[in-house]
């Protein structure tokens, strides 16, 4: 019957006692769902991570319009890494860094969390916000 429509005979669910089968054309079938898989993709959100950088010494102005930018990525349903970089002996303030840091959590906490708490790697102490979950 396949063959006199020039349609494919395909196998829709072959581990059945009676094996189902369809006629159709398969390669509009294929591109169909192509197609779909596309628009869902299309219609996916990737949740990005944006990075954040301060130093240990930062001054108030430059404090608030990071935080600032900070919420905006957050509101976007971003996560935001928060960096704070070490240069020469600043190395042996940590406790500064930690306080920025932590001044920065504090800054943001009616829209974020903090996924862990701030961990120095390197010359790096870095911190990881996501945005809380609507309730």
């Amino acid at each position: 019957m396949a063959y006199e429509k020039k349609l494919d005979l395909v196998l829709v669910s072959p581990n059945l006692d009676v094996p189902v089968c369809k006629i159709m054309n398969y390669g509009k079938y294929k591109f169909e769902q192509a197609k779909k898989e596309k628009e869902a993709r299309k219609k996916q959100k990737t949740l990005e991570t944006k990075e954040i950088r301060i130093t240990p010494n930062i001054e108030q102005h430059d404090f608030e319009f990071k935080c600032k930018n900070a919420r905006k990525f957050l509101e976007e349903g971003n996560k935001v890494k928060i960096t704070v970089k070490f240069r020469g002996r600043e190395l042996n303030y940590v406790k500064l860094g930690e306080e920025a840091l932590n001044q920065f959590i504090e800054g943001l906490e009616d829209v974020a969390t903090p996924e862990k708490k701030p961990l120095l790697e390197g010359k790096n102490m870095f911190v990881i916000l996501a945005r809380k979950a609507d309730k």
